[in-house]
């Protein structure tokens, strides 16, 4: 079982504010991965005539997805700014600010003139938008994971930090969901002159509910307590690099697997899938559908499991799985079988939920509470870049290049290895909640003040 402080018992609040911060928490996220996959879907089907015209149509849609890397290489600077400041100024400020900042970026996407219209003007404006995205992005992940697992009981950590990794699979399907409904809805013409537009666009109505509930939230009990201590770090990317080194490495590593599975059993699959077993992409989205909505249940499941028994072990014990699984997925997929390559892309997603319905908890234990929003953002961010930025083009390399599974496999194995490794490093949850516990016994410590 896995060990709590005994003692002092942190001071909670309601729970309808509870709940409102794993809402909030949610709603941000799942708004975040909405955005990269209406993106990706643009970016594919309508940017590169709109905003990149070019005799050769390849030439287009390749200048389109490389705007889709600039959201990833704005990430870490995201992190940067706002971990910092979410630190120094609270994690409910910092949140309002970078959903605000993702809504309003991709709303005005959906209004920007074509080149027809405004001219080179219109691929600078897409690019910058698309950056600004990634910036807030990047101070995003680790504020929602703090909103939801610091309102909760320290010792249910995991199942309330698994908001934010809910957010994935609740944005990827609702995004699926809006692009078929106007694939139903509108002709081929009518959908690539005006209606992607609508897809961007209704992120504005996300952006309006999530600051709704974001608005009405307290700041969170840790760091009004870290206020009341005055403890509050003047630098706290100096300090995450200086005193915390082996936290980060450790939370940097752990995030490796999840990252470069995710990328091969929802973007990737869909490739081999048309190209090298001969079904179609209609069949391979609905098994990525499929296991995404599996997901949206399990995320949370193994995020409770590992507030029952050692979250490391849990998350060593499903990357170990994770390096085994896609050797098996190969294997049974060369039949060409809808309903084995359903199975195995279920059963992939299903590895992933219970390392990614675990990591919130663990990246954020990794750092003490006063550097916990920086270090957390730091990790996510700059993870993303070895993980799951590059790992569909190397897919694409390694099977370009190898005519075989073999290599993709391998690659995904050495993830798991690299991720177990970061695992060993890090620490469990124990150290955390006395942490948490000693700042909640001092606040409620606290004389109270006569007005």
């Amino acid at each position: 079982m896995q060990h709590t402080p005994q003692g002092d018992q942190a001071v909670l609040p309601d729970r309808s504010g509870m709940r409102r911060a794993f809402f909030a928490s949610l709603t941000g996220t799942a708004l975040e991965w909405y955005d990269f996959a209406v993106y990706s879907a643009a970016a594919a089907l309508v940017f590169g005539d709109l905003f990149f015209p070019s005799e050769d149509p390849l030439t287009g849609t390749l200048l389109a997805f490389s705007t889709y890397a600039v959201g990833y290489v704005s990430r870490p600077l995201g992190g940067f700014v706002f971990g910092r400041l979410g630190d120094v100024i609270g994690r409910k400020k910092v949140l309002i600010a970078t959903l605000v900042l993702i809504g309003v970026a991709t709303f005005l996407i959906g209004l920007l003139p074509a080149y027809d219209t405004a001219g080179v003007a219109a691929p600078i404006a897409l690019v910058v938008l698309r950056f600004a995205q990634g910036v807030g992005v990047g101070g995003e992940w680790g504020g929602a994971v703090l909103l939801s697992s610091e309102f909760g009981d320290p010792r249910r950590r995991g199942f309330y930090a698994s908001a934010a990794q809910v957010g994935p699979p609740a944005g990827n399907l609702l995004a699926n969901g809006v692009l078929a409904a106007l694939g139903v809805l509108l002709t081929e013409d009518q959908f690539l002159s005006w209606g992607w537009r609508v897809a961007f666009v209704l992120s504005g109505v996300l952006v309006g509910f999530g600051l709704w509930i974001r608005a009405k939230l307290e700041e969170t009990p840790v760091f009004k307590a870290m206020e009341a201590e005055q403890s509050r770090p003047e630098a706290p990317i100096r300090e995450v690099f200086t005193t915390q080194p082996r936290a980060l490495l450790a939370a940097i590593l752990s995030r490796v697997a999840p990252d470069v599975l995710y990328a091969m059993f929802t973007v990737f699959v869909l490739t081999y899938a048309t190209d090298r077993l001969d079904m179609s992409r209609g069949s391979a989205l609905t098994a990525v559908l499929v296991g995404s909505s599996l997901q949206v249940f399990l995320i949370p499941l193994a995020g409770a499991l590992s507030d029952r028994v050692n979250r490391r072990l849990l998350y060593g014990c499903s990357a170990v799985a994770a390096g085994v699984w896609p050797f098996l997925f190969f294997l049974l997929v060369d039949g060409d079988s809808w309903m084995l390559l359903m199975f195995g892309v279920v059963v992939g997603l299903a590895i992933h939920s219970f390392m990614y319905g675990p990591q919130a908890a663990f990246v954020a234990e990794q750092f003490s509470p006063r550097l916990r929003y920086t270090g957390s953002s730091l990790a996510y961010t700059l993870a993303g870049l070895i993980g799951g930025a590059v790992a569909p083009l190397l897919f694409t390399a390694l099977l370009s290049s190898y005519d075989s599974w073999v290599p993709l496999a391998l690659y995904i194995a050495v993830a798991a290895v690299v991720t177990v490794g970061g695992l060993c490093l890090g620490r469990d949850s124990a150290p955390a909640m006395e942490e948490d516990a000693r700042l909640a016994a001092s606040r409620q410590a606290e004389p109270a003040h006569v007005v």
